[in-house]
């Protein structure tokens, strides 16, 4: 079975780590190298595993290509945590015609990400 995991390149990795343990209860489950200036962590969410690399280069803010989608308990809930993480919430979320509470947020490199919840 092939499976399919989203890398997510930053300038700025304990920056963006804080951002996905303090909003989603991220768990880093690998680090690499162990020890010495951190490249690559790997955060378990759920049953997701999403990858952090630092790349001192990367274009925050730029167009976005990739949206991560996480289904949470309460959408609205989260919105304070957030911003308190350094994301951005530039609208309010809405209830979509297909039965979701949706709130479209940025992580603190502008990064999409939609929080969820099935109504």
């Amino acid at each position: 079975m092939t499976s399919i995991q989203p890398v997510v390149s930053t300038p700025d990795l304990p920056r963006l780590r804080s951002f996905y343990e303090k909003v989603l209860g991220a768990i880093q489950t690998l680090r690499v190298p162990e020890e010495g200036p951190e490249f690559y962590v790997e955060l378990r969410i759920g049953d997701t595993a999403l990858g952090l690399v630092q790349k001192d280069d990367t274009q925050i803010g730029a167009p976005v290509r990739i949206i991560l989608s996480a289904d949470v308990p309460d959408v609205d809930a989260l919105l304070p945590e957030v911003e308190s993480a350094g994301g951005a919430v530039p609208g309010q979320p809405n209830d979509m015609p297909w039965g979701q509470r949706v709130a479209h947020v940025l992580d603190p490199d502008g990064n999409m990400l939609n929080l969820t919840k099935w109504l």
